[in-house]
């Protein structure tokens, strides 16, 4: 199973208000494991980038005047991601602005459900307790360090990790469900596993001389060693 865990920067928080990307960082997994495949790309807003927007990544007008523009970069960006299910914090804001770039672009949206939301799997799991990318990275033990601002490829390395302890740690698939169930991601089973008796019985990996050893200890400890009781 493949999955894209993605993130992206902004101008701000509306795009119908004339917010752009800036920055989409993304990392595959297939079947809950980094692939190593990573798609990043800086993007020209064509706007003055906001203050405020400017003190939460870092990326102002200099930098982003010579980078391409969101219609530029499309078409290679929908091929990464293709039809894999997107991990993403917050869905609906990324959503929202991945789906107006793609409709100024005159290409087609991305179906809402393809995305999985991991901020509304952690509220549902911890509820009451915060769920930022940096409080899950607390109660997950990640290190987030290198995170002095945002950054949407290491958010979403960050946010790779975060999610598979959401869904029960590393290689989740290889983890065995009780009562009975099969492994997670193979065939069920509807009966429980219980061992068969072997045809054959092993053979014994005790000597002869090992066991004359034994018995002579046994004798030397009473009438009523507790070695005889068990092994009744």
């Amino acid at each position: 199973m493949r999955e894209i865990v993605l993130d992206t920067e902004t101008t701000g928080l509306d795009p119908s208000q004339g917010d752009r990307i800036v920055e989409i960082g993304a990392v595959e997994l297939y079947n809950h494991m980094s692939t190593g495949a990573t798609y990043h790309q800086y993007i020209n807003p064509q706007r003055m980038m906001p203050q405020e927007a400017f003190a939460v990544h870092g990326l102002g007008d200099d930098f982003l005047r010579d980078k391409p523009l969101f219609a530029d970069i499309a078409a290679d960006f929908i091929d990464f991601i293709g039809e894999s299910r997107l991990i993403i914090h917050n869905a609906s804001f990324d959503m929202k602005f991945l789906n107006a770039e793609l409709r100024w672009s005159d290409r087609p949206q991305i179906p809402t459900q393809q995305a999985l939301d991991t901020l509304a799997i952690a509220r549902k799991r911890f509820p009451g307790s915060p769920a930022s990318l940096d409080a899950l990275c607390r109660r997950f033990n990640i290190s987030n360090t290198a995170r002095t601002l945002h950054g949407a490829l290491l958010d979403s390395e960050i946010l790779s990790e975060v999610y598979l302890e959401l869904v029960g740690g590393r290689q989740p698939d290889l983890t065995l469900a009780g009562n009975g169930a099969s492994v997670v991601g193979h065939k069920s089973q509807t009966q429980e596993w219980r061992p068969f008796p072997r045809p054959t019985p092993l053979p014994s990996r005790v000597s002869e001389d090992e066991l004359k050893q034994h018995a002579k200890l046994i004798s030397q400890l009473g009438d009523t060693p507790l070695w005889l009781k068990f092994n009744q």
